[in-house]
């Protein structure tokens, strides 16, 4: 784990399977997770994202929850999870963003990453307002930082031609900006959504 940059602290190894095998059989259970997530072990954290109900989740949970944050596996799992199924998605996947702590930054693109997985109601003019933090983002040379930039990006570009056109055009405005930073950003994410892959999978889509 710690060779993936997963934080051996305080983790019993407990397999991501097994774990969602255990909220599967709890079910929802909000005062649970509370107890879970205090505990500060990292397989109990990622079961507390799992089981609990983000209809209970307040704000101040999440920004508390996030201030907790050591290593990218819960991050990213607690925003997939959990936080961006809260009614405060949005927002603070924008605040987050402009935070200094590096998991909390990468919080905040995680979150756009899966939102625009799972929010399929969500309209384009939602993830068309991430484009200029995206931008901004890029020039964190962290690589938790950088590496949720770009899978904010290619998320958002594969939901349909009109966002892919202008993730497109938005990774090449990020490839102008100074910095190793940008360049692996911009290369990564054109490298992919200019794939004749994702343009047939698009394609399709649009014409169903």
């Amino acid at each position: 784990m710690a060779r993936f940059g997963i934080n051996p602290k305080r983790n019993y190894g407990i397999s991501i399977s097994a774990l969602k095998k255990m909220a599967r059989e709890v079910g929802k259970d909000h005062e649970l997770a509370q107890r879970l997530w205090k505990s500060g072990i990292r397989d109990a954290r990622l079961l507390a994202a799992l089981i609990d109900d983000p209809k209970m989740v307040t704000e101040e949970q999440l920004d508390s929850w996030v201030k907790d944050l050591d290593s990218w596996d819960v991050c990213d799992s607690c925003c997939g999870h959990l936080f961006d199924k809260t009614p405060y998605a949005y927002k603070k996947a924008v605040e987050w963003s402009a935070r200094e702590e590096e998991f909390v930054k990468r919080a905040g693109f995680a979150m756009m990453a899966w939102l625009a997985v799972h929010d399929k109601k969500a309209t384009d003019k939602e993830f068309l307002k991430f484009f200029h933090v995206i931008k901004k983002g890029a020039t964190d040379d962290r690589n938790y930082v950088k590496k949720a930039v770009s899978w904010a990006l290619r998320n958002i570009g594969k939901r349909n031609l009109a966002l892919n056109r202008k993730a497109i055009n938005m990774a090449k405005e990020i490839k102008g900006l100074e910095g190793k930073s940008p360049r692996w950003i911009a290369s990564d994410a054109l490298r992919e959504l200019t794939s004749e892959k994702v343009r047939e999978r698009l394609e399709k889509r649009a014409r169903r």
